[in-house]
């Protein structure tokens, strides 16, 4: 998971990020208001670890450009501003969560993890929607095991399309065997086991029932799949 951390605090930036990348993250950093945006339009990342105490604005101004220009972006607010009426402010905003400094390492990893969690949960998106390399469409309901391909229903198990709908949250991104079967594990049994082996079946079953849609699952060796637009 990449995330990027705004921090104008150089040993703080240094040592959080140095922390995150040793516990797997994937780190970009920006120390400004506009080395922020320049960040975020560049790349895209999975979640933001932001502080509001800002060269060049208010870490407020990132999170408000944030919200108009990149759908669904997780955004933490690390701060040093503790009352209350920054926090409902932050919050209001349309921060996801919102801790104060000094903090706790631990628990600044566990928030950020339970923050990307529910941002990838198809209730936190709303209905999920993607076009293949072949122009087709697949629109996923976020709550019923609902599919379609330009209009045209879909027949799928509810662990095929709760496979599917992580896919799709995750487009362009490797979704591992782990985190499939932690989904698989709060969905109904639909008459197999969950196991790593039935996954194996689920991803070739779904293969099939994407063929000529543009959209292809791609096996990443020792990692996991991606759901990826075929080239054309």
């Amino acid at each position: 998971m990449r995330v990027l951390l705004v921090e104008d605090d150089a040993l703080l930036l240094d040592a959080l990020s140095g922390q995150l990348a040793q516990q797997g993250w994937d780190v970009l950093t920006a120390s400004s208001v506009p080395q922020a945006r320049t960040a975020l339009q560049a790349q895209a990342v999975d979640g933001v670890i932001l502080d509001l105490g800002l060269p060049g604005g208010d870490g407020m101004d990132v999170l408000v450009w944030a919200r108009k220009h990149i759908t669904g972006l997780p955004v933490l607010i690390l701060t040093a501003r503790d009352g209350i009426e920054d926090r409902v402010r932050g919050l209001n905003s349309g921060a996801d969560d919102y801790l104060t400094k000094p903090f706790d390492m631990l628990e600044l990893q566990a928030r950020l993890q339970a923050m990307l969690r529910r941002a990838r949960l198809p209730a936190f998106g709303g209905s999920l929607e993607v076009e293949g390399g072949g122009a087709k469409s697949l629109r996923l309901d976020p709550v019923q095991p609902l599919a379609w391909l330009d209009d045209v229903p879909m027949e799928l198990t509810q662990r095929e399309w709760a496979l599917l709908t992580l896919l799709v949250g995750n487009m362009g991104q490797v979704v591992s065997r782990e985190d499939v079967l932690a989904v698989w594990q709060t969905q109904p049994i639909d008459g197999s086991s969950g196991g790593s082996n039935a996954l194996e079946v689920y991803v070739h079953r779904l293969r099939r029932k994407l063929q000529d849609s543009g959209l292809n699952i791609r096996n990443v060796r020792g990692l996991g799949y991606m759901l990826e637009t075929e080239s054309k």
